[in-house]
């Protein structure tokens, strides 16, 4: 496996602490504990920019930081879908969608892409680990848990979708696209 640099390294900590501001005192309470982030935006963009590893160590550390400062305790069916859904964005954009935003490049290909490992991420963390862990671990309520995983997965698709997108474009416009630059004549 491939190391982290010290860039991924520094996007991990800047990362799961811009995860655990924005999902402890930017969300918005909808159903039995369950909110709706945009925390997992910023997660995604990292999972793209420094792959599965980073986006995993993101969403673990800032999901375990948020939890820490409420209280009740770690809940760790849901830590580990985050740290999941960092992971298989960063997997799908790397290996089967190679997206190259910092070459530049994000268009509508890049886009549509994206949105499909958001899609996976968040549906595999959010409607299968979450629920599942939750009875396995904690015994709760197969449909409490399953109502909560469906509103948190749909509420952090939409809201990657739209943030998450705009952020990497954003980011791709400040990258110079490879071959734009040529030498002046003399």
């Amino acid at each position: 496996m491939k190391k982290l640099s010290v860039s991924a390294f520094v996007a991990v900590g800047i990362g799961a602490a811009l995860f655990f501001v924005l999902g402890r005192f930017a969300s918005i309470p909808v159903f039995a504990n369950t909110t709706v982030n945009i925390q997992y935006a910023v997660l995604a963009l990292l999972a793209v920019l420094y792959g599965p590893v980073a986006g995993g160590l993101v969403g673990l550390i800032g999901h375990i930081l948020i939890d820490f400062s409420w209280g009740y305790g770690l809940w760790w069916s849901w830590i580990l879908s985050s740290a999941i859904a960092g992971c298989v964005i960063g997997l799908v954009s790397l290996k089967f969608a190679k997206l190259k935003v910092e070459e530049g490049v994000f268009g509508k290909a890049e886009l549509a892409w994206f949105n499909i490992a958001n899609v996976i991420g968040n549906g595999i963390a959010w409607f299968l680990v979450a629920p599942v862990l939750d009875i396995l671990i904690y015994q709760e309520p197969s449909d409490k848990v399953f109502t909560q995983g469906l509103i948190a997965g749909a509420a952090n698709i939409v809201t990657t979708a739209v943030i998450g997108s705009l952020l990497l474009l954003a980011y791709s416009k400040t990258r110079t696209k490879k071959g734009s630059l040529k030498k002046e004549d003399e």
